[in-house]
């Protein structure tokens, strides 16, 4: 019996050193991957595909990234966001590790599709009564002022409404008036009072609409001050009148088969309004004064 038990000790100790000796080999295991990738997946080489605004030496440098880092201990997710965050023009990033030691970013740029103009809204509704400045400090008071700045000059968006950079005078994108650019900073997100939320909706969803038909470059201006519906100089001639809530795909369709129709049959030179909000009918053309 004695025998049997010493064993049983014998074997359960065996198994307790054999469990110690895997964890032992496992730990030893990872230590040395962790070594190895330390030491030998260093970062010597950046490549930068896709970038024609911008050199490649100004996105490896916003990406943060230096010549010795290591491959794997980078947060790609962290890389792209710096990218895009200081160059407002790269809108999506691709980063990809080529062992042993290549980093590459594949970089897409955004194109400015509309110019916001200055614009003073004739009702605000966003600035601070006079009770509550002077409730807070001064200081709390100067914040919110700066905060809420309005632009004095215009400013190039792309078609998600993101903030490129302040418009030169050679700037060829769609002119956009009734909005009003808060605190403008390039590479975020426009920013407008909240009397103005919807009207950027809408801006925001017309430029979609406007890409997805490959229509962008036949639009001469957007005028968003009106209550009830967009107006739109489409192919130099034609001031378009889109109705507000409806479909804007459909809308911009019904607009191109209206004024291929009338082209054909007035004649190239045909210009006047073409009025999508009659209830009564798809599209409604009225000729220009001569």
């Amino acid at each position: 019996m004695a025998s049997a038990r010493h064993n049983r000790k014998r074997k359960h100790g065996r198994r307790r050193m054999g469990l110690l000796f895997k964890l032992l080999c496992g730990a030893a295991l990872v230590a040395a991957l962790t070594v190895g990738a330390t030491v030998f997946f260093q970062v010597e080489t950046i490549a930068v595909v896709g970038s024609s605004r911008y050199t490649p030496e100004e996105v490896i440098a916003a990406s943060g990234v230096v010549v010795g880092d290591n491959l794997f201990r980078m947060s790609k997710t962290q890389v792209s966001q710096r990218i895009r965050q200081q160059l407002p023009y790269i809108g999506d990033v691709s980063v990809q590790r080529g062992l042993p030691s290549t980093l590459t970013f594949t970089v897409k740029e955004w194109a400015a599709a509309a110019r916001i103009e200055v614009y003073a809204d004739p009702e605000p509704a966003d600035a601070p009564d006079a009770e509550q400045v002077g409730e807070d400090s001064s200081g709390e008071a100067e914040e919110e002022t700066e905060e809420r700045t309005a632009a004095t000059v215009p400013w190039l968006i792309n078609a998600a409404g993101k903030l490129l950079e302040e418009a030169g005078e050679d700037s060829s994108a769609i002119p956009v008036t009734g909005l009003t650019i808060l605190a403008p900073r390039a590479g975020e997100q426009m920013a407008v009072p909240q009397s103005q939320q919807g009207r950027l909706g809408t801006l925001k969803e017309l430029l979609a609409a406007l890409e997805q038909a490959g229509m962008l470059e036949q639009v001469g201006s957007i005028d968003l001050t009106h209550s009830t519906w967009i107006s739109m100089v489409y192919r130099e001639r034609f001031e378009a009148r889109i109705p507000l809530g409806k479909d804007l795909d459909h809308s911009l369709g019904v607009l191109a088969l209206a004024v291929e129709d009338t082209i054909q049959t007035r004649g190239e030179q045909a210009a006047g309004i073409m009025d999508l909000t009659q209830e009564e009918y798809a599209a409604r053309f009225s000729p220009a004064a001569s």
